[in-house]
């Protein structure tokens, strides 16, 4: 299969209040990556299911940023995903989210199809996108205490302006991952 011609970088997860929390790492990551891909502000737009979105002039990626809230959000990644692929056919998707299994920071590249792992964003995408599409989720750490209610609680909190940091200190390796994808690597 030939490399993709450009990228749609979708991130997901919630709008305000829950914006600036754990849950919400993709969106930090994909706002962090506006800087490095020197792309315009993010507009909305409403061909993409009401989304923000940026093109960069510099890179064949676009930013994407959902509007829903991160559990429900498949739709408005698959409704954007269309009009991206009516735009640019031959591009390639890649979704930005938060990952709780990993430590805060780490980059972990996988295929779409690939287990959710109980991350319901990532639920929602499978029934509205399917596979075909790249995840990048980024660590954000796990609380000691297991239980529903503790995880909720720890990924709904406020970050740190360290966590920030850390997540933001990401955006390297993930531009690097991007690359590689637009190479044509796996």
């Amino acid at each position: 299969m030939p490399p993709p011609t450009r990228l749609l970088v979708a991130s997901i997860g919630n709008p305000a209040p829950y914006l600036n929390t754990l849950h919400s790492a993709g969106h930090t990551v994909l706002r962090a990556l506006t800087i490095p891909l020197s792309t315009p502000p993010l507009v909305k737009s409403r061909p993409h299911a009401n989304g923000l979105l940026a093109h960069s002039p510099t890179h064949p990626i676009t930013l994407w940023h959902s509007p829903s809230m991160m559990n429900v959000s498949g739709p408005a990644v698959a409704t954007a995903w269309k009009a991206f692929q009516r735009e640019y056919p031959g591009a390639g998707l890649v979704v930005l989210h938060d990952e709780l299994e990993s430590a805060l920071g780490v980059v972990n590249v996988r295929g779409g199809e690939r287990g959710t792992k109980g991350h319901n964003g990532l639920r929602s995408l499978a029934k509205s996108v399917g596979g075909g599409y790249t995840r990048v989720g980024v660590g954000i750490g796990r609380p000691v205490a297991r239980e529903g209610g503790e995880v909720a609680k720890y990924v709904l909190r406020k970050m740190t302006g360290g966590e920030r940091e850390a997540l933001e200190g990401s955006v390297g390796g993930i531009i690097e991952e991007l690359e590689r994808l637009l190479e044509g690597g796996k």
